[in-house]
């Protein structure tokens, strides 16, 4: 069972207490019964599974209950508190500190996607503007140096390695003394992929760990292999000092329940999850948004944080324009560059509640986006972004763009030919960006909109609910019932509201956050 199903058979056991009329041992009994085969068919070890049922039936006493109790709540909050409790050891992960070394050492089976995961967290700390670099000391696989060679040089980040030094010991501390003097905050290295059957890689991997002394030793887990990922975890445990995990290979095709119990091995903690082949299919890992998105129950606060990224707030020019109700094909194009900075489009709308197990469930990139463009009556983003992309000035800066496209047909076949789209895709483009200007046009008549602190005590709630139809009409009506209806929809906007740095910026964001 992929995890996907996983959050699915265990939602819908939770769901179960709703439908009771009476909450009783036989109903806690059947749900306990519906979540442990879950788990177990997910490859979650089985002595874990049992401590979960155990620990939420001690905490559930039904005599000691009060009358006025929810039980139903109580009973879900147990279960939420024990699947984080199985994913989560309770140690905290290292964190590199700015100005400084940071040698971090990569260690794993062979296949498990290291060399990969090396590159992807290099890129990680590069796009946050670390200095960050590469050594391959990977010796015995044919190809691990060309493979890393074409992986940074793509990148743009530094690398060391040798088609002549055989002595993996040797590369690792070269290339980390080279780059400790040419001044590198993060040092990755990566090392041989071994098997806990071979003793002599075992040995080697110890070797290089004494000679460059990292500050952290990051094992590199495959999801896909099951149950066998415990044996495996403890080896690598019992021979040098495993700091944290990466999972890799988590993209909804495998079962990963393995993988995820399998920390409980190691007594390391997961601190970031690989869900694609992209270098920016990396996700930071936090335990309770991601039992949180694997529930359907999204990710709000991971949201804030990848949008408070791009710093909109900054953008003065734009937030004036939106004040004043104007909003030209340009912003939005602006926009929808902001919103491909924040990594892929899946794993933003993961975030959102409602979407966050259909975006886990399927693997690539590609299939999310068709899904998207399936359910949603918005374009999918790279697609917008290339049409724009083949506009010229005067039709990205113009104050009604929807306008000069409808009274000059020629347009639109112009920019159709440019983006090697259809002019009816181009027409839908126009027809989305009409929708928010008119909500910008909207949001520029709410007073107090603007102001800072609480937006439910600055602006007219009539105004506010006038908006929030409006946005929901823009919606297809299946993703609003995903959403919650117009509660839903509203509940989210004040979420995002609060989180983020206040007033404007919160609303900034929200513009963002819906992806146009």
């Amino acid at each position: 069972m992929v995890l996907a199903d996983l959050g699915r058979k265990i939602t819908t056991a939770l769901h179960s207490l709703s439908k009771a009329t009476i909450i009783n041992e036989e109903v806690l009994n059947g749900m306990l019964k519906e979540i442990c085969a879950a788990l177990l068919e997910a490859d979650v070890n089985i002595r874990l599974v049992k401590k979960l049922r155990e620990n939420v039936r001690s905490v559930i006493d039904f005599e000691e209950m009060a009358g006025g109790l929810n039980k139903r709540r109580m009973i879900q909050s147990a279960v939420f508190k024990e699947l984080v409790k199985l994913v989560d050891p309770g140690v905290k992960p290292y964190t590199p500190i700015k100005g400084k070394p940071n040698v971090i050492m990569f260690v794993g089976l062979q296949g498990s996607g290291k060399t990969t995961t090396c590159t992807k967290l290099a890129y990680h700390y590069q796009k946050k503007n670390w200095k960050s670099c590469l050594v391959c000391a990977d010796t015995f696989r044919a190809g691990a140096y060309d493979q890393v060679k074409q992986n940074c040089t793509k990148a743009r980040i530094p690398f060391y390695g040798s088609y002549t030094e055989v002595d993996p010991v040797v590369i690792a501390q070269d290339g980390v003394d080279m780059f400790k003097k040419e001044g590198f905050e993060i040092i990755i290295v990566d090392t041989s992929g071994r098997h806990k059957q071979e003793e002599s890689l075992f040995e080697e991997m110890l070797a290089v760990a004494n000679a460059v002394k990292p500050d952290n030793i990051i094992f590199v887990m495959d999801a896909t292999i099951g149950q066998a990922c415990e044996a495996q975890a403890k080896a690598f445990k019992e021979k040098v000092d495993v700091g944290s995990v990466i999972i890799t290979k988590l993209d909804g095709h495998a079962k990963g329940g393995g993988a995820l119990s399998a920390v409980a091995a190691t007594q390391s903690p997961i601190i970031f999850i690989g869900t694609g082949e992209h270098i920016d299919d990396l996700e930071p890992f936090k335990t309770k948004p991601f039992i949180s998105k694997l529930l359907g129950m999204g990710d709000i606060e991971g949201l804030i944080d990848k949008v408070n990224e791009l710093k909109l707030e900054d953008n003065e020019e734009l937030l004036e324009k939106i004040k004043h109700g104007q909003f030209t094909l340009r912003d939005m194009y602006e926009q929808f560059q902001n919103i491909m900075k924040m990594g892929p489009f899946s794993q933003i709308m993961g975030m959102i509640p409602g979407f966050s197990q259909s975006f886990m469930s399927k693997g690539s990139e590609q299939e999310s986006m068709a899904r998207l463009k399936r359910l949603m009556t918005i374009m999918d983003i790279s697609l917008s972004y290339s049409i724009m992309d083949s506009m010229n000035d005067g039709e990205l800066d113009s104050r009604d763009g929807a306008k000069l496209f409808s009274k000059q047909q020629g347009r639109i076949t112009r920019v159709a030919q440019g983006s090697g789209v259809t002019e009816r895709e181009v027409k839908d483009l126009i027809t989305q960006y009409t929708n928010f200007a008119a909500v910008v046009k909207k949001m520029g008549g709410i007073k107090g909109l603007f102001k800072g602190g609480d937006m439910a005590k600055n602006v007219n709630q009539a105004q506010m609910a006038k908006l929030n139809q409006q946005m929901a009409k823009m919606m297809d009506p299946r993703v609003l019932h995903q959403m919650g209806g117009i509660p839903g929809l509203q509940n989210m906007m004040r979420q995002l509201q609060a989180g983020a740095a206040g007033g404007m910026g919160g609303l900034g964001n929200l513009m963002n956050s819906f992806g146009k």
